[in-house]
């Protein structure tokens, strides 16, 4: 689409939020986070998504410091309507003034005058979501965001978004266990090409690399040793169908990340960029690796139809 980036990975900086808090991924030093950001633009990533919440800003001051001097090379995404207060307790709020205040606040942390995809984050039930689209209508004819967009949407919130102007882009958790609902969830909304899609968890918070397992620990830093979204999560058939998936892989050649990155990168004619967290470089270069050895569409899906005798279902909800 005219005005994004076209390579098909973007980096996901909740990776980069240290010990900041919130949704982030354990501790990563400063200097080491801009490090990455940096070897991450020289090796054709553009795209760099973040949000308020990643690191309780952490990780949009860490990408304002990576990019003040080259602003213009890069394809900042960032989004508004998940806040804290105090004690850090997080809630979804998209009332139009909080979007407002947030939309300030990550600019100066940007250290940037404009943003260039900015998104209503979370669907908030208790405030209608045209108020706040029109707050971000206005930044956008100031020159503070250049495209509007929807991440975790709904049918009722996009129709009522889009009554009142152009949605650009969505945005969902995309891999091999949420592909489908997401799929339904942003497939109806417009046609291919004519809405830039992103998918964000591509890698299912590592259980799709084989990193995480179910013997992992977290530190306080990582939003999975704490998250109720992850602990009351039943993550035990994730992990036979990866152990399953991974005796098909073997024999061919191929490893998790190379298949789980590809399976969604193969949706080509319908998700523009897939999402991916890195914390290392040596993390980065598997990823290009992986991205520099592509898998075809066919034997994606002989292993995805093996899988299935397996216990996979594409209709699951996992």
């Amino acid at each position: 689409m005219v005005g994004f980036p076209d390579f098909p990975i973007g980096f996901g900086a909740a990776s980069i939020s240290g010990e900041g808090g919130g949704y982030g991924f354990g501790t990563i030093a400063e200097t080491d986070a801009i490090k990455l950001l940096h070897l991450s633009y020289d090796n054709g990533i553009r795209v760099f998504d973040t949000a308020p919440i990643y690191g309780f800003g952490e990780s949009e001051k860490r990408i304002g410091k990576a990019f003040g001097s080259r602003r213009e090379d890069v394809f900042i995404v960032s989004k508004a309507g998940v806040t804290w207060n105090d004690t850090k307790r997080v809630d979804k709020n998209n009332h139009p003034d909080v979007i407002a205040k947030m939309l300030t606040q990550s600019l100066k942390d940007l250290q940037s005058d404009y943003i260039d995809l900015y998104m209503i984050h979370w669907p908030d039930d208790r405030h209608d979501i045209r108020p706040a689209i029109e707050v971000l209508i206005k930044a956008k004819e100031q020159g503070k965001i250049r495209f509007i967009g929807l991440c975790n949407t709904n049918e009722d919130d996009f129709k009522k978004a889009s009554s009142i102007c152009r949605i650009d882009a969505l945005q969902d958790n995309w891999n091999l266990f949420t592909w489908n609902e997401s799929y339904w969830r942003m497939g109806g909304f417009g046609k291919a090409g004519t809405i830039y899609r992103m998918g964000y968890g591509t890698f299912d918070k590592g259980i799709l690399t084989g990193r995480v397992t179910e013997s992992r620990k977290f530190d306080t830093s990582d939003a999975r040793s704490w998250a109720p979204w992850w602990k009351s999560q039943n993550k035990t058939k994730k992990f036979e169908l990866v152990q399953s998936l991974q005796n098909l892989l073997e024999p061919r050649g191929y490893s998790l990340q190379q298949f789980a990155l590809w399976f969604s990168l193969q949706w080509k004619d319908f998700l523009d960029t897939a999402l991916v967290g890195v914390k290392s470089p040596e993390q980065l270069d598997s990823l290009l690796k992986a991205y520099n050895s592509p898998i075809s569409i066919g034997t994606i899906r002989e292993i995805v139809s093996q899988l299935t005798e397996k216990g996979y279902k594409e209709d699951d909800t996992f």
